[in-house]
């Protein structure tokens, strides 16, 4: 979920812990966890409203003087669905870094993740990049994401999007610039070079 610079001291503090979006389908599910430029969220529950019904105490917990202002101020048109979602800033630790530094890889996790990245691969607009996107975050470690974007002729923002969904496996990690492999993200491709070896 994105949330405008306004509101995220509010979210930071714990002050604003309800959001309305108008959504064609809910973008959030209840009891998953969204990383956000404020941190990482829980969500709690998913629900869809009546805008009319929001109530002045609810746009208060959404960062708004009053329910007029924050019914104004919905993106969308009104014949969208109307979604609240309450959420808290989970503040506990990521449970991608235990994943990322877990390099001892059974058949069974290897296995596990070439599934995972088949289907990235399978969902994927531009075809196949996940064995490619490893490939050369592998060998240019530490570059800059517009460098690697353009070696494989892409563009920047899906590129970066592509490597945060390698980052959600524990397969890379990021750097102060660039990226590179973890410790299971180097792990996995050796088992696979030894399996096609």
């Amino acid at each position: 979920m994105l949330f405008e610079a306004r509101f995220r001291d509010g979210v930071q503090s714990g002050a604003v812990t309800l959001t309305f979006r108008r959504w064609k389908r809910h973008q959030v599910l209840a009891g998953n966890r969204y990383r956000t430029v404020v941190g990482r969220l829980a969500v709690d529950e998913v629900s869809v409203v009546d805008s009319a019904q929001i109530t002045d105490s609810e746009a208060v917990r959404a960062g708004y003087p009053d329910a007029a202002t924050l019914v104004a101020d919905l993106r969308g048109t009104p014949d969208l669905p109307t979604y609240r979602v309450r959420f808290h800033l989970d503040d506990g630790p990521d449970e991608r870094a235990d994943l990322a530094a877990s390099d001892r890889l059974g058949p069974d996790d290897v296995s596990a993740i070439t599934a995972r990245l088949d289907r990235l691969d399978r969902a994927s607009s531009h075809g196949p990049w996940t064995a490619q996107t490893l490939a050369l975050i592998r060998d240019h470690p530490a570059r800059r994401a517009p460098d690697l974007a353009g070696m494989v002729g892409r563009e920047r923002d899906p590129f970066k999007l592509d490597v945060r969904k390698l980052k959600n496996l524990g397969l890379t990690l990021s750097l102060p610039v660039g990226y590179e492999l973890s410790p299971r993200g180097r792990a996995y491709l050796a088992a696979r070079a030894a399996e096609s070896g």
